[in-house]
């Protein structure tokens, strides 16, 4: 019998997988033993993703967006892997605009991606799940701004999409309970991946955000791909509908 974090034999499929957190997420699970397979828009960089980790590791293409184009992704990673055990949904985006400022093109395009992508993966997931008969985990990237508004920046339709997939994260926990699947959220502060040069490349903006952070630091890469390992492992069995957050202290101080 393998150990609380043991992913041995697990079927794992990762959208978003190989941004920073995502790349991160997809080899902590194949260090974990699980077989994954990376999806996004570049069929290239997927591929080339999954050829690093290994053997038992697919890379695909696919736009989270179009509903089809998700259940398609999702369909053949389970044929691929011969089912699937574990959705790690690494799908997000951010576009600032101020309140006076936003459009209905950016507040569609956040909400196709943040929120109604995350409800289609779930679904499509779930019925190779269920279907398998073996339980499964669910695990979403969420934010501090699915808790938190933010002061000084345009955030309406970021802290919006990423507040209501909390609550997309307790219904399906509730609705997946009896076939033994639990849904899980993992919501970071800002990550040191190259969507965080925008912060770091404005000192003022830079020293306020550690000011915010009670341990100092903003996270890193591994820091969140621990939390989503913990999620995707026995060792959270009896955990489901919940939110980690991966904040260094900022949730626990405002």
């Amino acid at each position: 019998m393998g150990g609380p974090f043991d992913l041995g034999g697990k079927r794992a499929f990762v959208p978003g997988g190989y941004g920073g957190i995502g790349e991160a997420v997809a080899r902590a699970l194949v260090e974990a033993g699980a077989a994954v397979t990376v999806a996004g828009r570049s069929a290239a960089k997927a591929e080339a993703l999954a050829s690093k980790l290994g053997p038992k590791c697919h890379g695909l293409a696919m736009d989270a967006r179009r509903t089809k184009d998700a259940g398609t992704a999702v369909d053949e990673a389970a044929k691929r892997m011969g089912g699937l055990d574990l959705l790690v949904n690494c799908v997000g985006m951010n576009r600032e605009q101020r309140l006076a400022e936003v459009s209905e093109e950016t507040f569609d395009e956040l909400y196709q991606t943040n929120l109604r992508s995350a409800m289609f993966l779930a679904q499509a997931a779930a019925r190779h799940q269920v279907a398998g008969g073996r339980g499964g985990k669910q695990v979403h990237l969420l934010s501090v701004r699915s808790q938190l508004g933010m002061r000084g920046f345009g955030y309406s339709a970021y802290c919006a999409t990423k507040g209501a997939l909390v609550m997309l994260v307790k219904q399906h926990a509730l609705e997946l309970a009896p076939h033994g699947i639990q849904v899980n959220g993992v919501a970071p502060t800002v990550v040191l991946t190259e969507a965080a040069e925008k912060w770091r490349s404005d000192e003022k903006r830079w020293k306020a955000l550690l000011e915010r952070i009670p341990l100092g630091r903003v996270a890193e890469a591994r820091d969140v791909a621990g939390a989503v390992l913990y999620f995707c492992a026995p060792a959270s069995d009896f955990v489901t509908g919940q939110v980690l957050y991966v904040d260094g202290g900022i949730t626990a101080s405002q």
